[in-house]
């Protein structure tokens, strides 16, 4: 039973298999046939698969049979219809031979008329080809022409060029003609030519440039000049404009001068003169190139050699600015005209070299310059020069930085120059206030010099101003120094602050070198007398107060503001002052000298007897002196008259006590010290007169009061208050010095002996002897006891 329903169930996987393989044959391209039938063969029911592919074939046979039944009238129909079209096919044959005969016998005049045309175009053909080998050709004639035509008028540069175009680039596109072969042939030789008669010809030029630079430069800074006058007359004008202008000027003067004095400038020109083309050859440029800077620098080295006398006058400056501003107009126009020739480079380190060597040269030779006029009119120059080649594109702010050097060195010429003119004002000042007759003198002196005094304003004429001439002469010379140091500031691009910082700094050694060297060498000078030296601190208290208006001055033709926080201060009022104490001092010296002079005179008689009734001859004129010397002083400032004053009393006073006390004086009488109280009492009376006014009360008197306690003492004979007194801060003799007491004592105490000189003490001599001898004991134990 079981293997009953295995054997159909294998049965039935088998008819599943066959039927899946016939499928496959069904629907498997032939050639990928094999594998599947191969599965068959590979089975073992090849009779079972066989009978099934059979009942398939049959079933396909059927089934072909019906499609074919089922279409066959439509077979027939088809041929019916095919045969119908057949007749029209003959007749359409027969139209298409009748029209194909008519359009043969039609188209013989067309198949000519082709023919012709087919002739035609080869011609035209031919033609154009002849017309491009000529356009190869002519620009080669062209080129060969124009080369021919640039040697003929020496422009060998642009032949040059020219000839490396016709050789490289022209030539070997037609070089399988003969007249070309001629061409190349022919260029080695012309190539030879164009180079020795260029070198000739850049030598001449080379030459020629070297002679005319000088006139070069002349014209390029004189245009210049001509420019910056236009520029401050027309100040809206745009500088760079301008600039622009003038250089373009220059070029146009550069190439006029070159033809007009050189025969061969249409030459010269010519090797110059180059085409835009790029050139690839190196060979005959690299030799014109080499050569013209070889030569250039040598004239360049020429040039920026200084002539050894060349500080001796502007000139000098002149014609060596004029050569190298030649030069280097040459070299930028050369620049701006060639190609290749020089370049950019090549003409920065020449300027740089030779800037280096010009900065060099005016150092050294503007050192020598002692006059500021031409230290002025050089550095003018400079500005120029500097600004000539700055429109060509040269760097220039080295000349300018070197300008402010040489700004100091004039500063310096400056300061001696006006040494000389304070040196003139001063010697030759009458040391007097100065009279005005009228109204439009004391206008004129108040123009020249900012003073105002009401009072004197007020006064009648004929009078006069506190000052001597010195003062105005003095002030204007000051503003003249400093409308000289704006001068050399003018052009040099410094702000508006520079410019009063350097005049600021200047006038100030001006002020405190110059004018107070002089004003000290015045007040030191021998000779000089009281009259000048009070004149003078009179003027340095007016040219004291006039220094806020010198500050003012600066300020306004600097056009800075006042409250400008870095604005540097004018040092006049200490110079003024120092000068007027300098002069102060020499006045107390001076009065000094004088009281020493009188005093020279002094011709006592200290062994006499007689007592006098009126004061010494010399001292009398020696009061006299003093009164009208303090007279003088009566413009003087309080303290200077009070000073001087009480410093002559404090001499007068001083020299009195050495003459009285003085070594060779070995003896005195009592008649001599009176005599010389006289004369004390002379110089008190002197004192209380008030010779000076502002002194308090008997300030002056106590410059004798060392004199007068000590003749008070001796002459009233008052040892016993002395003594019972001394050291006691309110003692009546507290300024005589026991010292000086004993010295003047034993001179009297020997005159006594001899001369008896207590003649009106006969009745106590003995008594009165013996009270000197016991004073100057008590003297000797005050001194021992002060000095323990």
């Amino acid at each position: 039973m079981e293997r009953g329903k295995m054997a159909e169930a294998e049965s039935l996987e088998t008819a599943a298999e066959h039927e899946r393989i016939l499928r496959e044959i069904e629907s498997t391209d032939t050639a990928c046939i094999g594998p599947t039938l191969r599965s068959v063969y590979d089975g073992e029911e090849h009779g079972r698969f066989m009978e099934k592919l059979e009942t398939r074939i049959r079933n396909h046979d059927r089934e072909i049979e019906k499609m074919c039944n089922f279409h066959y009238q439509g077979f027939v129909d088809s041929i019916t219809e095919l045969l119908k079209v057949r007749g029209e096919a003959q007749k359409l044959k027969n139209q298409v031979t009748d029209t194909n005969r008519k359009l043969q016998h039609e188209g013989k005049e067309l198949v000519i008329a082709m023919e012709e045309l087919k002739q035609c175009r080869l011609q035209q053909r031919n033609i154009s080809a002849t017309v491009d080998k000529l356009m190869l050709c002519l620009p080669v004639l062209e080129m060969y022409s124009k080369l021919r035509d640039q040697m003929k008028t020496k422009r060998h540069y642009p032949a040059l060029k020219t000839l490396e175009h016709l050789e490289h680039t022209y030539l070997p596109q037609v070089s399988h003609y003969r007249f070309c072969k001629v061409m190349v042939d022919n260029i080695p030789k012309l190539r030879e030519e164009i180079k020795d008669v260029s070198m000739s010809d850049l030598k001449d030029f080379l030459e020629s440039i070297r002679k005319h630079s000088d006139k070069i430069g002349e014209t390029a800074m004189k245009q210049a000049q001509q420019q910056r006058n236009l520029d401050n007359i027309v100040l809206q004008q745009p500088r760079i404009g301008s600039k622009r202008k003038s250089k373009k000027d220059a070029y146009i003067i550069f190439d006029t001068e070159i033809e007009s004095t050189s025969p061969k400038s249409e030459q010269d020109s010519g090797i110059l003169d180059v085409e835009d083309e790029e050139d690839d050859e190196e060979g005959a440029r690299e030799t014109f190139e080499n050569y013209y800077r070889k030569q250039r620098r040598k004239q360049a080295r020429l040039v920026l050699q200084p002539p050894s006398n060349m500080h001796e006058t502007l000139d000098g400056y002149r014609k060596y600015f004029n050569q190298i501003v030649g030069f280097f107009v040459v070299e930028d126009h050369i620049l701006h005209t060639t190609q290749g020739l020089v370049n950019r480079a090549y003409i920065d380190e020449l300027w740089e070299m030779a800037l280096s060597k010009t900065i060099a040269a005016l150092r050294t030779h503007s050192s020598y310059c002692s006059d500021p006029n031409l230290v002025l009119d050089l550095k003018n120059l400079i500005v120029l020069f500097a600004d000539t080649l700055q429109v060509y594109g040269f760097p220039v702010n080295q000349l300018f930085d070197m300008l402010l050097e040489i700004r100091d060195q004039y500063s310096e010429t400056l300061l001696k120059k006006w040494a000389g003119i304070f040196r003139n004002i001063l010697d030759s000042d009458n040391y007097s206030p100065i009279p005005v007759t009228s109204e439009e003198m004391y206008k004129k002196v108040v123009g020249q010099f900012p003073f105002q005094d009401i009072e004197l304003e007020k006064q009648p004429f004929p009078k006069k101003f506190p000052f001597s001439e010195f003062v105005p002469k003095v002030y204007n010379q000051i503003k003249e120094f400093i409308y000289a140091c704006l001068k050399f500031s003018e052009d040099l691009h410094l702000s508006s602050t520079e410019v009063d910082d350097m005049i600021r700094k200047s006038t100030n050694l001006l002020l405190t070198r110059t004018l107070s060297n002089s004003l000290q060498n015045v007040i030191k000078r021998k000779n000089i007398g009281l009259t000048e030296l009070v004149q003078i601190i009179i003027n340095t208290t007016h040219l004291e107060k006039s220094c806020k208006y010198l500050e003012e001055f600066i300020t306004n033709i600097t056009n800075v503001l006042p409250e400008t926080v870095h604005t540097t201060k004018l040092y006049g009022t200490t110079t003024f002052k120092d000068a007027r104490h300098a002069a102060e001092e020499e006045i107390y010296t001076n009065l000094n000298q004088k009281i020493d002079q009188f005093l020279q005179l002094a011709d006592y008689d200290w062994m006499t007897g007689d007592l006098g009734n009126k004061a010494s001859d010399y001292l009398v004129d020696l009061i006299a002196f003093l009164r009208s010397t303090f007279a003088v002083f009566t413009h003087l400032p309080g303290k200077v008259a009070q000073t001087a004053c009480m410093s002559a009393c404090k001499h007068l006073a001083t020299s009195l006590m050495q003459l009285l006390l003085e070594a060779e004086v070995r003896q005195l009488t009592l008649g001599a010290l009176q005599q010389f109280n006289l004369d004390v009492r002379e110089c008190e009376q002197f004192a209380r007169s008030g010779p000076v006014p502002g002194f308090q009360e008997d300030t002056l008197q106590l410059a004798f009061i060392d004199l007068r306690q000590l003749l008070d003492l001796f002459i009233q004979w008052d040892w016993s208050t002395y003594l019972a007194d001394y050291g006691q801060p309110n003692c009546k003799y507290l300024r005589v010095n026991p010292v000086t007491a004993l010295t003047l004592l034993e001179k009297m105490k020997d005159t006594s002996r001899k001369n008896n000189m207590f003649a009106q003490f006969r009745k106590n001599e003995r008594d009165k002897q013996k009270l000197i001898d016991t004073v100057a004991k008590q003297l000797r134990g005050l001194i021992s006891s002060h000095h323990s």
